[in-house]
C-alpha cells in the first residue's frame, strides 16, 4: 500500500497536513479552515481576480538590535491564498488587522458597483428566506428583488467581514441590459462582480468558450464570446456557469424567485451517465432547482441541458393523479383496487406469447426486475424488454469476446487517454457529460481524437482526424484500420499471445480490407485511414467510444466486433484510460439488462434454456421459467401487426418510439386487444390504453440505476406531492401480480427487491441499498455558517456508488474490467465480413440525407431575432452537395433548393463542396435551435423526446 506524501502547514495556530503542490486556500478548505473568497471554485485553476482571499505569512527574520543579531517573527505583505503554493513549515495568518482592512476595502469596491439593498435593509436580522417585506423598504433593490436572495456569497461575505453599511449608499449602475430571451436561464450583468468563475467554468470545466471577458470603455465585463445571445456563441446550456456564480447574475428561469427549504440528492433520469444531482425543494414539495454534486464520481460536479433544465416534468400540472379505465370509448377515474381487479381479470386470457411487457428507460433496477419476474412467472412468457434496448448489439459483442456485456472503464479515465476513437456517436447530446473528459483531454494537448461519423457533430470540431465514410460503409473502414494495424506490426504481440485466441481466423477475414479497396468503398482517402489507425495504435492508452447511430441492424454485431478486435490487438483492454465505452440511451439500460429485463436472458445474463443458473432462479421464484426466447422491443411492431402479441403492459411513454426505433409503433399499438400503461402523463401511448395507472416520477421513489460505467447508484425519494394517488412501477407490478394470484411479490420495499436481485445476479452480490447509502465519501469543509459556493455547501457526505462486479460485502467493486485477464479463458478475436454492407437507394428518394448539429458555425454570421420575447436563430440553411451532383442537377452556389423527405421538407441555399460524397446531401444545424425548441415545447417532458440525427433518403428540387 502506497503512502501519500504530505507536508505540514500551520494556519491560525493549527497544524494541518496537506499535499505538496496545493495552494494555501485549498489546504485551508480541506482542513475546514475558512478564508473568504469569491473567485476561487473547487476544480478550477487559481485565478486571483477578487483579491479577497488574502493572508499573511509569518516568517522569522534576523534583526540588528544595537549590534546584536536577533531573530524575530514578522508578517510578510498580504498575498492571495488561492495562488500561493504551500511549503513545509509554512505559518499562515488569515485574520490579521492588515488582512481585514484590505478585504474590507476590496468588498467596498465591489459593492460600489452592486445593488446593496439586501445588505442595508433594517429588517435583515428579522426576515427569513421566504418572508415578503417590500412594504417595509422604499428602495427598488431590496433582497426580495434579487433571485439569489439568501443564496448569495457576496452578501454572506459582507456579513462575515462584519462590515457596517448605512443606507442610502450610492452605487454605480453599469446599465447592462438584462438578457432574458435566451433559453433556460437569465443573465443580469448589473449583478455581476466579474469574478470570472463562469468564464473559467465554461473553458476549464466544459471545454467550451461560450462566455468570455469583454472590455468596454476601459471596464472589464463578462458576456458572450460572439454576438449578444448564447445561441450565437456556442452555449451547450449545461448550466455550469450558473452553478459556480456567487451572485444573482446567472440564474435558472424556472422558479427563479423560489427559495429552497431543503436539499436532497438523487440520480438523474435522463441519460446513462448517472449524474448525481442535489435537488432543491421548496415548502410546497416542488423541485425548484438541480445542482450537480461536486464530489460524485459519476459526474464530478457537471450536468447537461437535460439534467439541469429537464426536470420540470416532476412539478407539471398535467400529471396523472388517479387510475383511468376506458369505458364506452372514454376514460373514467377509478380506484386502484378496481383498476387492478379489472386488469387482472383481463390479462388472464392473454397468458403466454400473446402478452408482452416493456419497461421505461427510466425504470429502476427494482422495477425492471419485478416486471420481468411478473412477465415470466405470472404471464408465462419471455416477451419482456426495455424501450432503451434498441441496440442490444452494443454490449453483446463485449460479452461474447471479453466476458461481460458492459463498458470496461470509468468515463473520467478518458482524460488520461493518448488517443480516443469516437465512432457513430453524438455523445455531446445523448450522453453529454461523457464529452466533458474528452474535450478536456483534447484541449490539454496530450490526447488525440479520431472521429468516425458521416454526420458533422460537435466532436468533429475537436478531432485531429475526422473520417467521414459514405453512409453504410463504416464497417469496411474499421476493417481497413484493423488490417493496417496488423500489417504494420502496430499490434501488442505479447498481449495477443497471452490473452487472446482466434487471431488466425481474424487475419483470414481481413484479406479484402486493403486500403485501396477500403478507400474506393468508403470514399475516405487512404492516407487519412492509416493516419487514424496509427494514432489509435501508437499514442499510448487508447479508448473507444461507440454507439450504433445509423448503423443497419444486420451490421451492428459486426461493427461492435470490429471495435473489440481493435482494442484487443492493440492491448487496449484492462488498463487505465483504455477500453470500450458502449454508449446506450436511457438512464438504466445497463441495469435493465443486468436484472433480466430482456427477452433472451434471465437475471445475471443466465441463459433461458436449461442451465444451472436457470435452476437457481427457478428455486427462488418457485416457478418454471419459459424456455423460448421472447420478442424484443424491435420485434413488437411486427408481432402486433401479425397478431402474435395481443396484449401489452408498458411502463412510461417509450422514448424509443420517437427515435424511430420501433418504426411506426404508434399505429400498431392501437391494434392490441388490451393495453395497460403505467405513466406520469396521459401521453400518446397512454391515450391508446384500456387502463392507465398514474406513476410516480424518479423524484418520488426509491431504487437504483446502473450507469454506463457499471456504477450502481441510489435513486432516492425526494418529494411527496399532495393530492396524488400515484405508485411506483415496482409497487404497481407487485400489486398486479398478487391480484392475479402470483407468488413471490410480497416485497416491503425496493431495498428488499434489491436483496433478491443481488442473491441471483452474482456480480451484484456485494451490493445492497444500505451499503450504497452508508459507503459515502465524507468531505471536510468549513462550517455552513461561513460563505461558500452552493456546490461545496451541498457536498458533505456523498455516496459513491459501486461498480460491478462486486462479489462480497467487503469488496470495493471494480473500476476497470479485465485487469487480471479474462477469467479462466482468453478473449476472442472474431472475424469480420464486409460482404453484406450495402445501402439501398430508392428511385423516389435518390439522395442520402446526412443531418448534423453543432454548437456554433464559427465561419458564418448567425442572426438572432426575438419572437414573443424569446430569441430565435434566423439563418438560411446551407444544403451541402458534391460538385458532381451539382453539375447533374444544374445548380450553382447559392441557388435556392428544397430537400424533400418522406413526410417532411426543408429549404436552403446550395453549398457546393467536395467534403461531402456524391449522392449525399448534408445540412448541419445549430444546437441553439434545438435548445429554443425544447424551451418552447408544450410537451410536459420534452427532454425525453430530444430528436436524434437520423440519416434518411431524400430528393432535391431546385427552386426558381
Amino acid at each position: 500500500m502506497t503512502t501519500i506524501e504530505t507536508i505540514s502547514v500551520v494556519i491560525n495556530g493549527h497544524e494541518i497536513k496537506a499535499q505538496p503542490g496545493a495552494m494555501v486556500l485549498e489546504a485551508a478548505i480541506e482542513a475546514g479552515i475558512y478564508i473568504p473568497y469569491l473567485c476561487y471554485h473547487p476544480g478550477m485553476k487559481p485565478f486571483a481576480a477578487c483579491r479577497l482571499c488574502l493572508v499573511q505569512e509569518e516568517v522569522e527574520v534576523e534583526v540588528d538590535r544595537g549590534g546584536e543579531i536577533v531573530r524575530q517573527k514578522q508578517l510578510r505583505p498580504a498575498m492571495a491564498s488561492c495562488t500561493t503554493p504551500i511549503r513545509d513549515g509554512m505559518v499562515i495568518k488569515t485574520a490579521t488587522a492588515t488582512v481585514r482592512d484590505m478585504q474590507t476595502g476590496v468588498m467596498e469596491m465591489l459593492i460600489s458597483e452592486h445593488p446593496h439593498g439586501c445588505l442595508t435593509c433594517h429588517r435583515v436580522e428579522l426576515c427569513g428566506p421566504q418572508d415578503i417585506c417590500q412594504r417595509h423598504v422604499s428602495v427598488n433593490d431590496r433582497c426580495v428583488t434579487c433571485p439569489k436572495n439568501e443564496r448569495c456569497e457576496l452578501k454572506d461575505s459582507v456579513r462575515y467581514l462584519g462590515m457596517e453599511m448605512n443606507s442610502p449608499l450610492s452605487y454605480k449602475v453599469r446599465g447592462s441590459n438584462k438578457e432574458l430571451a435566451d433559453p433556460f436561464y437569465d443573465r443580469d450583468y448589473d449583478l455581476c462582480i466579474v469574478c470570472g468563475r463562469c468564464v473559467r467554468a465554461c473553458e476549464e470545466l466544459r471545454g467550451d468558450n461560450a462566455i468570455t471577458f469583454l472590455e468596454r470603455a476601459g471596464q472589464s465585463l463578462v458576456g458572450t464570446s460572439r454576438g449578444q445571445s448564447l445561441l450565437q456563441s456556442g452555449c451547450e446550456f449545461c448550466g455550469a456557469c450558473i452553478d459556480v456564480c456567487p451572485v444573482g447574475a446567472l440564474v435558472e428561469r424556472d422558479h427563479k424567485w423560489e427559495k429552497a427549504q431543503r436539499v436532497e440528492r438523487t440520480t438523474c433520469p435522463n441519460c446513462p451517465v448517472g449524474c448525481q444531482l442535489n435537488l432543491e425543494v421548496n415548502g410546497r414539495e416542488k423541485v425548484v432547482r438541480a445542482v450537480p454534486e461536486l464530489n460524485a464520481p459519476a459526474n464530478r460536479g457537471q450536468a447537461c441541458f437535460k439534467g439541469k433544465f429537464g426536470l420540470e416534468f416532476v412539478n407539471h400540472r398535467e400529471r396523472l393523479k388517479y387510475p383511468l379505465i376506458r369505458r364506452n370509448g372514454k376514460f373514467e377515474e377509478a380506484t386502484w383496487d378496481d383498476a387492478l381487479r379489472f386488469v387482472g381479470e383481463s390479462l388472464k386470457k392473454f397468458k403466454g406469447s400473446e402478452f408482452a411487457a416493456l419497461a421505461s428507460s427510466r425504470s429502476t433496477n427494482e422495477s425492471c426486475y419485478v416486471l420481468q419476474k411478473f412477465t415470466r412467472t405470472v404471464m408465462e412468457t419471455n416477451n419482456v424488454d426495455s424501450d432503451s434496448n434498441n441496440f442490444p448489439e452494443l454490449r453483446e459483442s463485449l460479452a461474447t469476446q471479453l466476458g461481460y456485456p458492459a463498458s470496461t472503464n470509468d468515463i473520467w479515465e478518458l482524460e488520461g487517454a493518448g488517443c480516443i476513437l469516437a465512432v457513430n456517436t453524438n455523445v455531446t447530446e445523448d450522453q453529454n457529460v461523457v464529452a466533458v473528459p474528452v474535450k478536456r483531454a483534447v484541449r490539454s494537448g496530450n490526447t488525440k481524437l479520431v472521429v468516425i461519423d458521416t454526420r458533422e457533430v460537435e466532436l468533429t470540431h475537436y478531432a485531429d482526424i475526422w473520417l467521414r465514410p459514405m453512409p453504410g460503409t463504416t464497417l469496411t473502414l474499421l476493417g481497413g484500420m484493423l488490417k493496417y494495424i496488423v500489417d504494420e506490426a502496430l499490434v501488442d504481440s505479447a498481449f495477443i499471445h497471452e490473452q487472446c485466441k482466434g487471431l488466425d481466423e481474424l487475419l483470414k477475414s481481413l484479406g479484402s480490407f486493403d486500403l485501396d479497396s477500403v478507400e474506393q468503398t468508403t470514399r475516405v482517402p487512404k492516407d487519412q485511414i492509416w493516419k487514424a489507425a496509427t494514432l489509435y495504435a501508437d499514442s499510448g492508452p487508447g479508448a473507444i467510444l461507440y454507439a450504433m447511430d445509423n448503423v443497419a441492424q444486420e451490421q451492428q454485431t459486426l461493427h461492435a466486433r470490429a471495435l473489440v478486435n481493435l482494442a484487443l490487438v492493440t492491448g487496449n483492454i484492462g488498463k487505465p484510460s483504455t477500453g470500450l465505452y458502449a454508449l446506450s440511451t436511457g438512464a438504466n439500460s445497463q441495469g435493465a439488462a443486468d436484472v433480466g429485463c430482456v427477452p433472451n436472458f434471465l437475471p445475471g445474463y443466465q441463459r433461458i434454456d436449461e442451465s444451472p443458473g436457470q435452476h437457481a432462479i427457478q428455486e427462488v421464484w418457485g416457478r418454471r421459467v419459459p424456455r423460448d426466447t421472447g420478442f424484443s422491443v424491435r420485434d413488437i411492431e411486427e408481432r402486433i401487426s401479425d397478431s402474435s402479441v395481443k396484449a401489452m403492459l408498458i411502463l412510461g411513454d417509450p422514448t424509443g418510439y420517437d427515435r424511430d426505433n420501433l418504426g411506426n409503433g404508434f399505429s400498431t399499438l392501437d391494434r392490441l386487444e388490451f393495453l395497460v400503461v403505467h405513466d406520469t402523463f396521459l401521453g400518446p401511448v397512454a391515450q391508446m390504453a384500456d387502463v392507465v395507472f398514474p406513476a410516480t416520477t424518479f423524484a418520488e421513489e426509491d431504487g437504483t440505476f446502473t450507469n454506463l460505467a457499471r456504477r450502481i447508484q441510489l435513486v432516492k425519494k425526494v418529494i411527496t406531492p399532495k393530492n396524488f394517488d400515484t405508485q411506483s412501477a415496482s409497487q404497481f407490478i407487485c400489486r398486479l401480480a398478487k391480484a392475479m394470484g402470483g407468488s413471490g411479490f410480497d416485497f416491503e420495499s425496493p431495498a428488499e427487491i434489491f436483496s433478491e436481485i443481488s442473491s441471483l445476479v452474482k456480480f451484484y452480490q456485494g451490493v445492497s441499498h444500505s451499503r450504497l447509502a452508508n459507503d459515502a465519501l465524507v468531505t471536510l469543509r468549513p462550517d455552513p455558517a461561513y460563505p461558500q459556493p452552493t456546490q461545496l455547501l451541498y457536498s458533505d457526505r456523498v455516496a459513491q456508488g459501486i461498480q460491478w462486479p462486486c462479489w462480497d460485502i467487503e469488496g470495493p467493486g471494480t473500476s476497470i474490467l479485465y485487469t487480471e485477464g479474462f477469467g479462466p479463458g482468453k478473449a476472442y478475436l472474431l472475424p469480420i465480413d464486409p460482404a453484406s454492407e450495402h445501402l439501398e437507394i430508392s428511385k423516389d428518394y435518390p439522395f442520402i440525407f446526412v443531418p448534423g448539429r453543432v454548437l456554433a458555425h464559427w465561419d458564418r454570421e448567425v442572426e438572432v431575432i426575438q419572437v414573443d420575447g424569446m430569441n430565435h436563430i434566423q439563418k438560411e440553411e446551407l444544403i451541402e452537395i458534391h460538385s458532381q451532383d451539382a453539375v447533374e442537377l444544374g445548380v450553382q452556389q447559392g441557388d435556392s433548393m428544397e430537400v424533400i423527405g418522406n413526410g417532411w421538407h426543408m429549404l436552403g441555399a446550395v453549398y457546393i463542396t467536395d467534403t461531402t460524397h456524391p449522392g449525399t446531401v448534408s445540412v448541419t444545424t445549430l444546437f441553439g435551435e434545438l435548445a429554443t425548441h425544447l424551451q418552447l415545447s408544450k410537451n410536459p417532458d420534452p427532454m425525453s423526446k430530444v430528436s436524434g440525427l437520423k440519416i434518411s433518403q431524400v430528393r432535391l428540387q431546385r427552386l426558381a
